[in-house]
């Protein structure tokens, strides 16, 4: 039908697949919350899964959106530190 090598790098990405949809569904289900921690730190790992397998087999549109991701992931774990751990329980 079509001739594709699968690499490991396809591995790593199809990893980062199945938590993001393991992830959209549990927050669908009301099992996580999208501004919780879990939630922000399963898209980053995404991001970062689908990133290396961007890097081997480059895409520049899934490239933008992956940084754009991971960017927004990592606001949305700072954010919530923020809001949850009172300052006075920071390790700085």
């Amino acid at each position: 039908m079509f001739d594709y090598d699968y690499t490991w790098s396809d591995f790593v990405g199809n990893i980062g697949v199945v938590i993001l949809l393991t992830s959209y569904y549990l927050n669908v289900a009301g099992k996580i919350d999208s501004k919780g921690w879990q939630y922000n730190l399963a898209n980053l790992i995404v991001a970062v899964l689908l990133g290396i397998n961007l890097y081997y087999k480059p895409n520049i549109s899934s490239i933008i959106i992956e940084a754009v991701w991971f960017i927004i992931a990592a606001y949305g774990l700072v954010r919530y530190y923020k809001i949850k751990v009172p300052d006075n329980e920071r390790n700085y």
